[in-house]
């Protein structure tokens, strides 16, 4: 079957397991491997239902995802779902929010992690020097590898999703055997404050579906494809999440807070001994790893999108000619990654990133109800999800709730990003109107 090929010069080769997968992959992330005690300190046995609870809420945004998706089809995702209801002005500003204020810093801090991790059964990996040879030794493969074609790189990023799935789902099978199932009820519903903490945390853990999204200009058949990547990558993660917090919640029961660093490494060392706590540490590095893996596939879809439509310098927009991949964006955006995560800088700048995403869903909900007004030919059939207005108002409320639980650092550094974004912008156009 030949490969399509876009307007844009990139190539139509990622199908529904390529999708599915990718979602997987950039949602179930280093943070699993604490998640289940945060959840189970504050909550107990009732955690269980704070992810359904979540998952629901996740679910009206993902439904507005996989409407917007199957109708708009270039390259960018969430950008360029924002670009076709609202223009160029607010893609500009969602640009940077995804790729600088969620996307850059992310992939810095996950890179010292895995340092870190590699550190407590390699001390080696202390020294800074080695630790900079290291980073640039992954960055360097990464780039090659997605320059080298989609397809390659979408095929990488399922093979290590499945194998990192591996020690989790060991964990599930094995682990239910030491369930003792007096941890598993509970005497008292939990407060509305502990409820509320824990919403919070576990709505950042179902976060990250939209990354793979960014590759929107490369997925075969978008119309079919993005609501069914989503559905079945949603469908597990829930699966997946609500397994390990069962198992873990009924291994360790009231002494989950002793292992409040490391719930399943301690339920892996029940299992086969002391090195399952090893190989549970060198998974939580390797699934950083993967997470990086596949924002560097993703990610440079949006600096590609907005030099197409010449909101960033013109070499970004440019396609390798026999990979047909956005090569100079994946290789400044891997190159951006590896200078801030020797530097440290990614620090100071993580507190941004909670406001960024949440304000990103928040413009994807909106050009969800904006792009359904537009009209649409009859004979475009697209997934269109149901309830009318009902799912987009329950996400926006579910989105103005979290931002309401936010910090206010957390809230004025996204402000004062979005002011400087804003700057930036109208400097372009000046400039680019005088040099006209």
């Amino acid at each position: 079957m030949a490969i399509e090929k876009t307007d844009e010069g990139l190539e139509r080769v990622v199908g529904v397991s390529g999708l599915a997968l990718t979602i997987v992959n950039f949602t179930i992330g280093a943070g699993i491997f604490v998640l289940p005690a945060v959840v189970g300190i504050e909550m107990g046995a009732f955690g269980i239902f704070s992810y359904i609870f979540c998952a629901i809420m996740l679910a009206t945004i993902m439904l507005c995802y996989a409407e917007t998706g199957a109708r708009v089809t270039s390259s960018g995702g969430s950008y360029a779902y924002v670009v076709a209801a609202f223009g160029e002005f607010p893609g500009f500003i969602i640009n940077w929010l995804f790729f600088f204020g969620w996307s850059i810093l992310s992939d810095a801090a996950l890179l010292n992690i895995i340092a870190d991790s590699l550190a407590v059964v390699f001390p080696v990996f202390l020294n800074p020097w080695l630790r900079a040879v290291f980073f640039f030794v992954l960055m360097s493969f990464m780039i090659l590898l997605n320059i080298r074609g989609a397809k390659q790189g979408v095929s990488f990023i399922k093979i290590v999703t499945l194998v990192k799935l591996i020690p989790l789902l060991a964990i599930i099978i094995f682990g239910f055997g030491y369930i003792k199932t007096d941890n598993l009820y509970w005497d008292h519903i939990p407060s509305l404050k502990s409820f509320g903490n824990t919403a919070l945390v576990l709505f950042f853990a179902f976060a990250g579906f939209e990354s793979a999204l960014s590759v929107s200009g490369e997925i075969k058949n978008p119309k079919r494809t993005v609501p069914m990547g989503i559905l079945l990558a949603g469908l597990l993660i829930l699966i997946v999440y609500l397994l390990l917090q069962t198992v873990t919640q009924g291994v360790l029961g009231s002494q989950m807070a002793d292992f409040k660093d490391a719930p399943l490494a301690a339920i892996a060392e029940k299992i086969i001994g002391p090195v399952g706590a090893t190989i549970l540490l060198l998974t939580a590095a390797f699934s950083c790893f993967t997470n990086v893996s596949g924002d560097v596939l993703a990610t440079p879809r949006l600096l590609f999108a907005g030099a197409k439509d010449g909101m960033f310098p013109k070499i970004l927009g440019k396609v390798h000619p026999k990979f047909a991949t956005p090569y100079w964006a994946i290789a400044i955006y891997g190159s951006l990654i590896f200078i801030l995560s020797i530097a440290g800088g990614f620090k100071q700048l993580a507190v941004l990133a909670s406001a960024a995403i949440l304000l990103i869903y928040l413009s994807v909900i909106l050009a969800s109800i904006k792009l359904r007004t537009k009209k649409q030919d009859v004979a475009e059939k697209t997934f269109r999800m149901p309830g009318g207005l009902t799912i987009p108002l329950i996400g926006i409320a579910a989105i103005v709730w979290l931002l309401t639980s936010l910090t206010k650092w957390e809230i004025l550094s996204a402000l004062i990003f979005i002011a400087v974004i804003v700057m930036i912008y109208f400097v372009m156009k000046i400039y680019n109107k005088e040099k006209k």
